[in-house]
């Protein structure tokens, strides 16, 4: 990325178990409070692990307001397209294109990317398929002359990776530069470093990000339970009895572009995005590297992304999804890079849960939120951080930023790891 284009955050959005609004998150996160408890959606009670911090309460139409559009996306799509909303609207880009002549709106419109991030590997998008199957018993002639009236016609539009990416651009009129990631975890924030490119690049004057999954279904739970990754209660990052994460639901979105542009048009800014590297460790799909060197070296991209040196770091939200092997190796990988210099360090998952492809997006918001409050929040599942980890500036209490930037961190499957760099004086 060029460091002669300087990006302003206009506008963010998210949803969560813990809230539909920042200002919800941000109380439930200062709070101690957290959204984790015993799944709803489906009939959990003789799993071994039931437990999640799932959107309750929430009606579709609060999410997105056309009806029509409820029967062609799928839930997941809902919360994207809310986030997206919701950042769209504190931008205020809406509102200043309405002002400009036909002839400049239409370049406006030309010039406004949409990157959308999705996880891509939920199972309910077969479920239509599952009576036609069992009473085909095998016979593919009888599946297929029985298929159409078994199954939903509306499948393949409600399970298109890219809804979200699409219905964003159609709402609003954007038609510029645009990509749908699908990676897993690394689906939002990747997505988000794209769009940032874009910008840097001139392939676009602003750009709309968004992360958004929901793997609360019975498939994704066995699979990850039996890998060993799901704990049954609040995780507990870098806590010494942690046993791992639990699966969250929701979006978040982030307005980027041209902090030249936002300044000509006065638009309130949050604040600017630094930022990123994206590296991977080669290691296997499931595999970290004890020493952390993968995220190390993202963290050192991000860096020099950004050009400033790890000193100016004033605080780091970390993955911390409480597995015992990935918290030790973030933590190896964070002293690696600070030294005995580690500004304070977060997580957020304890409480809203790991909201896979949209974590990275909505850690980058609550971390945006922590540096204009000037608190970093505390991780309040913390009850004795592990000694192998120690000296480690992690705590159950809020602490104080040590300047106005934050490091982001987030990492998924097929060890990939990603960080993220942001500035935000205090409000």
């Amino acid at each position: 990325m060029s460091a002669k284009v300087k990006l302003a955050i206009t506008g963010v959005g998210a949803v969560c178990g813990a809230g539909l609004t920042i200002d919800e998150i941000w109380t439930a996160l200062i709070s101690g409070r957290t959204a984790v408890k015993e799944i709803s959606s489906w009939n959990a009670s003789h799993w071994p692990v039931r437990m999640a911090a799932e959107v309750t309460g929430v009606d579709n139409r609060t999410l997105v307001e056309d009806r029509k559009l409820h029967k062609m996306i799928s839930k997941t799509d809902m919360f994207g397209l809310y986030a997206a909303r919701v950042a769209i609207e504190q931008s205020g880009l809406l509102p200043y294109r309405e002002g400009l002549a036909p002839e400049v709106a239409t370049k406006f419109n030309d010039r406004t990317g949409v990157f959308a991030g999705s996880g891509g590997g939920n199972y309910h998008g077969n479920y239509d398929f599952f009576p036609v199957l069992t009473t085909a018993q095998g016979d593919l002639k009888k599946f297929g002359n029985e298929f159409s009236q078994v199954v939903n016609p509306m499948w393949l539009l409600r399970h298109l990776p890219n809804n979200v990416l699409c219905h964003v651009g159609i709402r609003h009129g954007f038609k510029g530069t645009n990509a749908c990631v699908t990676n897993q975890c690394a689906g939002g924030v990747m997505a988000l470093a794209e769009a940032a490119a874009a910008v840097r690049a001139g392939e676009a004057d602003r750009a709309v990000a968004v992360g958004h999954d929901t793997p609360f279904e019975p498939e994704t739970f066995f699979n990850f339970n039996i890998l060993g990754l799901l704990a049954n209660g609040a995780p507990r990052p870098f806590d010494r009895n942690r046993t791992g994460t639990v699966f969250g639901e929701g979006a978040a979105a982030v307005v980027f572009e041209k902090a030249e542009d936002a300044a000509a048009r006065q638009a309130p800014v949050l604040g600017e995005f630094l930022g990123s590297g994206c590296v991977t460790e080669a290691m296997g799909v499931l595999e970290v590297r004890r020493d952390g060197d993968g995220l190390s070296r993202a963290i050192e991209l991000a860096l020099a992304d950004a050009g400033i040196s790890a000193a100016a770091v004033g605080m780091i939200a970390a993955h911390g999804n409480g597995t015992p092997a990935s918290d030790a190796s973030e933590a190896r990988a964070i002293k690696r890079v600070f030294g005995q210099n580690v500004p304070p360090v977060t997580s957020f998952k304890w409480a809203y849960g790991h909201l896979i492809a949209a974590s990275g997006v909505i850690d980058l918001v609550l971390a945006l939120r922590a540096l204009r409050e000037g608190k970093v929040p505390g991780i309040a599942t913390l009850q004795s951080p592990d000694p192998e980890l120690l000296p480690f500036p992690v705590s159950a209490q809020p602490q104080s930023p040590r300047s106005d930037i934050a490091l982001i961190l987030c990492r998924g499957f097929g060890a990939m790891n990603i960080a993220l760099l942001i500035r935000a004086p205090r409000a």
